[in-house]
């Protein structure tokens, strides 16, 4: 079986950010967020240009909207990533470790953005490896190791847990732990 196209992941409301985020070059960050809310999010025109500004302002992005995609920096290539995403109207959003390579000022103001999105009632699955950014938002965490769950639940619980401490934090190492280290 193969795994589902992503504009037909999006018209079920799943969409994914990249870690490493690619946008279109050549044409605007706007461009790249219509493309995202006309293709993938299948709206027609004026829906998917009111889509795509709406994206861009959650994302604080509208300052920025007509300069070309490729001439950003790395925050502002994750928030649009981050637009592109929300263009098409998700119900469920992976995070795949989008504060990846940002400082701890660019990770808070993304961290804002993204509290934000929950107040809109998406749902969000945040893999990420910068737990401090990831713990001012988490409701629930799922601590993984050696391709196994160790910990689940309240952040604080999780955090205070033996083997995620172990695992995650480099206390004493448990038998089960001992091949893999995120």
């Amino acid at each position: 079986m193969s795994a589902l196209p992503a504009r037909d992941r999006a018209a079920m409301g799943l969409v994914r950010t990249h870690q490493i985020p690619k946008p279109f070059s050549g044409i605007t960050i706007f461009e790249n967020v219509l493309v995202a809310a006309t293709h993938a999010g299948s709206r027609r025109k004026g829906e998917a240009y009111d889509l795509a500004l709406d994206a861009l302002d959650v994302c604080g992005m509208l300052p920025v909207a007509n300069r070309p995609a490729e001439s950003v920096g790395l925050l502002d290539r994750k928030r649009l990533e981050l637009a592109r995403a929300l263009a098409t109207s998700p119900r469920l959003l992976l995070l795949d470790e989008i504060g990846g390579g940002l400082t701890d000022a660019e990770a808070s103001e993304l961290v804002e953005t993204i509290r934000s999105l929950r107040a809109r009632g998406i749902g969000i699955v945040w893999i990420e490896h910068i737990v401090r950014i990831l713990l001012q938002v988490a409701e629930r965490l799922v601590c993984m190791d050696a391709g196994r769950i160790i910990a689940e639940g309240d952040p604080d619980k999780v955090m205070s847990d033996a083997q995620v401490v172990s695992a995650y934090l480099g206390g004493p190492r448990h038998e089960h732990s001992a091949h893999h280290r995120p």
